[in-house]
């Protein structure tokens, strides 16, 4: 992007991203202007240097602090519109910027305008997108949690992703840490301990979970395709969910991972599924309707 050039033109946006963008400049700060600006971060420090020079004798010392500065905030700056570009293609036509909290994107953006990772980019886009088309959606918990998350991190958590069914809600079913289809994808015990320990779910490696009080049929679905597990009793049946629950902030952030289907896992859960005594019928490419 060019020096002095802004972001955007408010008059070439849809409204949504518009009101956003308003949004965003209003509890920021600033952030942008629809007119050809100077950055506003290094603006500022550059006066603040002009006012300094005035009062009293800058030394090489004070010269060497305030180009920090100005260089750390135009980098802010950058990433700030960064996160905001990508955001803006995932507004929805009925997406609501002008309900957002005004010290929710405050908190969002003193968290994320020190990622200049281009991925974790994305990851902080998409929740930005997701607030804006459904105010709401993502707690300051989740939100700060996501500052704290390392790229590796939110990598291995994209990875266990792959291995959840929505039954209800996000749900990754996580058997047999021994079995080999959980280890290719480094989805290992000291993996899941450590995802534990940092918040993003709930590992109990001996014991497990299961989902009770299920009726006769139940769907799960995963990744574009929907089973209807057929259960012994009518009523009050019980369903091995296997050894990991998300969290808050894992089952907010789980649907935005970037996650990818396993198509060996499907087959994997079925048998076990059918090793249980339990009858899965055969997998349709979507949900069928009246399901």
């Amino acid at each position: 992007m060019a020096e002095g050039t802004a972001l955007v033109n408010l008059g070439e946006l849809a409204k949504p991203a518009t009101v956003l963008i308003e949004k965003i400049s209003e509890a920021v700060g600033g952030v942008f202007k629809p007119h050809q600006i100077k950055r506003i971060a290094k603006a500022e420090a550059e006066a603040a240097l002009i006012e300094a020079k005035s009062e009293i004798k800058i030394t090489d010392l004070h010269r060497r602090a305030m180009h920090r500065f100005i260089n750390e905030e135009a980098k802010k700056q950058e990433n700030i519109e960064a996160i905001t570009a990508k955001a803006i293609p995932q507004l929805e036509d009925k997406s609501q910027p002008q309900k957002m909290d005004d010290d929710w994107i405050a908190n969002f953006f003193d968290k994320s305008r020190i990622v200049s990772d281009s991925e974790m980019q994305e990851l902080w886009a998409k929740v930005l997108a997701g607030e804006a088309n459904a105010p709401g959606t993502y707690s300051k918990r989740t939100v700060n949690f996501i500052g704290s998350l390392d790229k590796s991190d939110a990598i291995l958590f994209t990875k266990l992703c792959g291995f959840a069914c929505m039954m209800g809600g996000v749900t990754p079913l996580i058997f047999d840490v021994e079995k080999k289809i959980y280890a290719d994808a480094d989805i290992t015990f000291t993996a899941l301990t450590h995802l534990d320990n940092i918040g993003l779910l709930r590992f109990e490696s001996v014991a497990g979970f299961a989902r009770q009080g299920i009726p006769k049929r139940f769907g799960v679905y995963y990744y574009g395709t929907f089973v209807w597990l057929e259960f012994p009793k009518e009523t009050d049946n019980q369903l091995e969910v296997g050894k990991a629950l998300l969290s808050q902030a894992g089952l907010q952030l789980a649907p935005i991972c970037g996650s990818k289907a396993n198509p060996a896992f499907l087959e994997y859960v079925l048998n076990r599924w059918q090793d249980q005594g339990l009858a899965p019928f055969s997998p349709y490419p979507r949900q069928p309707a009246g399901a």
